[in-house]
């Protein structure tokens, strides 16, 4: 019985926490991209080096410190969001999160090696690595329901023309409207 309602729980945190793994997967390559773009190559080798020099200990902290003066950049969000300014609430928001895993990524990069060296932390990256094997399982049979359900097989084929009909009917009703 318990089970039962627990499970609606546990599949809620394990999309979320899929939808995190997967914009850090995304946003790690845009980050490169981005380092490439901007002199940030030269900054990046600068920080290795520095990173090099650290102990493990001070490396967290070099790995923590850069996300924490964005959480400003969150409390704006939700107070723009508590005045009803709807639209600017989630662009803030949503660009704090892509700059808070954006960053993190970058950083995470730099220091992976020296925080490996931590054995607690080490567990705790294995931990997270279990984690999201274990949420994408739990997610699997559902997205599979989803596939399925839109008539779609993985491949693409039935997806996009079927979401492009529904989204050229929604665009048409509201066309009408006026």
């Amino acid at each position: 019985m318990m089970r039962r309602i627990l499970q609606p729980i546990w599949v809620l945190l394990a999309i979320i926490f899929l939808i995190e793994a997967w914009l850090w997967d995304h946003l790690e390559p845009i980050v490169a991209w981005f380092v490439a773009l901007i002199p940030l190559r030269a900054f990046k080798q600068w920080l290795a080096d520095r990173v090099d020099t650290l102990s493990p200990a001070m490396t967290l902290i070099v790995f923590v410190v850069p996300v924490i003066p964005l959480f400003p950049l969150k409390l704006v969000g939700f107070w723009l969001l508590a005045h009803e300014h709807w639209m600017s609430a989630v662009l803030t928001i949503i660009l704090a999160k892509f700059l808070g895993v954006g960053v993190a990524a970058f950083v995470f990069d730099v220091t992976r090696d020296k925080l490996l060296e931590m054995n607690w932390f080490e567990s705790l990256y294995d931990f997270v690595i279990d984690v999201r094997a274990k949420a994408s399982e739990l997610v699997e049979p559902i997205k599979s329901r989803i596939r399925e359900a839109l008539g779609g097989d993985g491949s693409g084929s039935g997806w996009s023309s079927r979401t492009l009909r529904l989204i050229q009917r929604f665009r048409k009703s509201v066309h009408e409207a006026r």
